[in-house]
């Protein structure tokens, strides 16, 4: 290679050293580009090796200008790292001036929703689909709605089958969320569709099945000939929907004053596989959902002639539905002040958020 052909090299160089530096976008990336350019296994090492082939009086004048060119390149790839630095030193500037410290900070989720919520939420979200309202009621019920509108006298032998908390003030903590039954009659007349989650109360021995602070959730449906027959499919709907799965289902007579005809649904119980255990006192069946056809009494509590419409209603269990679904055990767990069994119990399914 003559002389010539080196300093087309050296151009070459430069040139290319200008076009990557131009390219990067970090100081690390200037960095490699420095060592593949001006390290020891760099093109102008190749060029120095040469510099013995050449006559004496030539390699003065070829070693300034590798030297030049070595120069020229170090101050170009300096001046993009100035260039380089600056740019992310605005950058943070501009991210500072944007901050806002009077903005309220990021939010992290932090524990899990309770296995009560979560199924209600679920259930809510399967009626909002099917036309239905949400209510609430009081959980401090006054006698007339929590016993007298629902066809239960003060002498009726009914009342034994539900042991109250009655407070001094002459009203009970609700039994059940049949009372907002007559209310939302009230509020809304008929046709209706409504449904009504809350906690619910009964002085009563706590085992592995019975607590006396448990949550239902209370459907009514009321409109011209409506029948069990809508009841029953629509209580399979909602189990199914629920567990994500086919659920077997067992359905007996039962007796409620607020009902009639009256049936209790209860379903495999999902923690033995039916095979019997604790939670379902050995029977492989718990009782899950009990219902019926709206009594005419209960409706002309309501101001609905019982001649023109017909309603169903159920009170589904819905701290037992939560143990069936996320495989826990004891109904006392869900009270207990020892949140681990229900954080891992959530887990089991994953994430629910409400809307």
């Amino acid at each position: 290679m003559n002389t010539n052909s080196h300093h087309e090299e050296l151009q070459r160089l430069e040139q290319e050293a200008s076009s990557r530096a131009g390219a990067v976008q970090s100081a690390e990336e200037l960095r490699r580009v420095e060592s593949s350019l001006l390290g020891k296994d760099s093109p102008f090492g190749g060029l120095l090796k040469h510099l013995k082939s050449l006559p004496p009086e030539q390699r003065g004048a070829f070693g300034q200008a590798v030297n030049g060119a070595k120069a020229r390149i170090k101050a170009l790839l300096e001046e993009r790292l100035a260039a380089l630095e600056s740019a992310a030193a605005r950058t943070e500037d501009d991210a500072a001036r944007a901050f806002d410290p009077t903005l309220p900070g990021a939010q992290r989720p932090l524990g899990s929703v309770h296995p009560v919520t979560a199924v209600q939420w679920e259930i809510e979200r399967i009626f909002v689909r099917l036309g239905f309202t949400i209510e609430a009621g009081p959980e401090m019920e006054s006698e007339h709605y929590n016993f007298e509108a629902l066809n239960i006298p003060a002498d009726h032998p009914a009342r034994d089958m539900q042991d109250t908390f009655w407070l001094k003030n002459g009203k009970v903590l609700r039994t059940h969320t049949s009372p907002v039954q007559v209310r939302a009659m009230h509020k809304f007349g008929a046709p209706l569709r409504t449904l009504v989650p809350g906690r619910c109360f009964r002085y009563e021995t706590i085992d592995a099945s019975h607590e006396n602070t448990f949550h239902q959730v209370e459907g009514l449906m009321i409109d011209r000939d409506i029948s069990i027959a809508n009841l029953i499919a629509l209580a399979k709907l909602l189990l199914s929907e629920v567990m994500h799965r086919e659920v077997e289902l067992r359905i007996r007579p039962g007796y409620f004053p607020f009902v009639e005809p009256g049936i209790e649904i209860d379903m495999n119980c999902q923690i033995c596989g039916g095979k019997g255990c604790p939670t379902c006192k050995h029977s492989g069946w718990v009782e899950i959902l009990p219902c019926g056809m709206v009594h005419p009494n209960v409706l002309r509590a309501g101001r609905i002639d019982p001649e023109a419409w017909t309603g169903f209603a159920f009170g589904l269990g819905l701290t037992r539905l939560a143990m069936m679904k996320y495989g826990i055990r004891d109904i006392r767990v869900l009270n207990a002040g020892d949140l681990r069994p229900l954080v891992g119990a959530r887990r089991l399914t994953g994430p629910i958020i409400k809307g």
